[in-house]
């Protein structure tokens, strides 16, 4: 079994950055692809970033790109995404989430992923 636990949330004013962290525990870590996902009020949740178990390919949505990196800490067990550039539409609940198979061709859809932490509030003032 794997648990996740974010944190890093806040609310900050639009060009603000803010870095989450989604601390693991349980076995083999490495073994996970990662991700973040988001989800607004009154909106579904969407795929974010993501990263391969052995963080040298990452995905990030196209809003996202050139804003937000993704990355991991195999031995601390964490993943963390670094949001540059902070805007109103980033609002929404961050949450991190894992998948023990790597389904590459899946790596963007919330149905692949077995373990999910329970999210950390951003809020992003304008």
């Amino acid at each position: 079994q794997l648990q996740l636990v974010e944190s890093g949330g806040g609310l900050v004013q639009a060009g603000a950055s803010l870095r989450l962290s989604c601390a693991a525990s349980g076995l083999t870590f490495s073994s996970y692809t990662l991700a973040w996902f988001r989800q607004a009020p009154g909106k579904e949740r969407e795929f974010v970033a993501a990263i391969r178990r052995n963080g040298g390919y990452t995905y990030y949505r196209d809003s996202v790109k050139g804003r937000f990196t993704i990355s991991r800490d195999n031995p601390k067990k964490t993943v963390y995404l670094q949001m540059n550039n902070l805007q109103p539409g980033d609002t929404a609940v961050y949450s991190c989430a894992a998948d023990r198979r790597e389904i590459l061709s899946a790596i963007r859809d919330p149905d692949t992923y077995d373990y999910w932490g329970q999210g950390t509030l951003v809020t992003v003032s304008s």
